[in-house]
């Protein structure tokens, strides 16, 4: 690249750059407040909160369209492809991210007129800050390329499946022990396996980080520690 080329490359890395620490503060902020609208039933909170993820829509589109423009006009390779690779990707993650959250929100809503249950929400309160920290934890290391610190989030993802499993069999129980309890902890298994899939695309973007990095993919069998099946899929070997 001539001097010219290249500091124009690095104003349009530098602008990916920033979409991306912009979507991953908005899709950190969602997940905290659609845990705090669920775990205190407040439906305000829950309204505001899934409104927000349009924004994180828009930034994507923008994040992939700014990456084809920029492949299109550098041409970059290795390294510098795998930068607009990685910025996809997480953008991707982010993206979903606030969906979840945005699931978890509008289902707060939905509970907000229904009898309480405090105790139910103590497994999902622990879920969603270990969610939290394992999403901040990636978003760090994305940004310092800290390969390192996003293989510890990629190995304790098996944490948060635990977590899963026993928030699973605890609602289970609550509802063999009062049929009233059963629509109430039914919302409250999905919103745990949203919580869940937060977890795995703080992994997806471990990955991506380890990917950036070294340009080698990570191993494709991640460690897993729940065996919950509440999305209708089979339990985990």
């Amino acid at each position: 690249m001539t001097d010219h080329i290249a500091k124009a490359y690095d104003r349009d890395l530098e602008a990916l750059g920033r979409k991306i620490a912009e979507m991953g503060g908005i899709a950190e902020k969602m997940l905290a407040d659609a845990i705090d609208a669920l775990v205190n039933l407040d439906a305000d909170l829950g309204r505001a909160t899934a409104a927000v993820d349009q924004r994180l829509d828009t930034l994507q589109r923008e994040v992939e369209e700014a990456a084809i423009l920029t492949i299109a006009r550098r041409q970059p390779m290795a390294v510098d492809l795998r930068e607009i690779v990685a910025a996809i990707r997480v953008s991707g993650d982010l993206e979903r991210v606030g969906d979840l959250a945005k699931n978890i929100a509008r289902r707060a809503v939905r509970l907000a007129h229904e009898p309480r249950l405090p105790r139910a929400m103590i497994g999902l309160r622990h879920m969603g800050e270990l969610a939290a920290l394992h999403l901040k934890e990636v978003l760090d290391a994305y940004a310092q390329r800290d390969i390192d610190a996003a293989r510890e989030v990629w190995l304790r993802d098996q944490e948060l499946d635990s977590l899963d499993d026993s928030v699973f069999r605890d609602l289970l129980t609550f509802m063999m022990e009062d049929p009233r309890n059963i629509t109430f902890c039914t919302h409250l298994l999905f919103c745990s396996k949203n919580i869940e899939r937060v977890g795995d695309h703080a992994t997806n973007i471990a990955e991506t980080v380890h990917y950036l990095v070294t340009g080698e993919n990570m191993p494709l069998d991640r460690p897993k520690g729940g065996q919950s099946t509440i999305d209708g899929g089979e339990p985990l070997p």
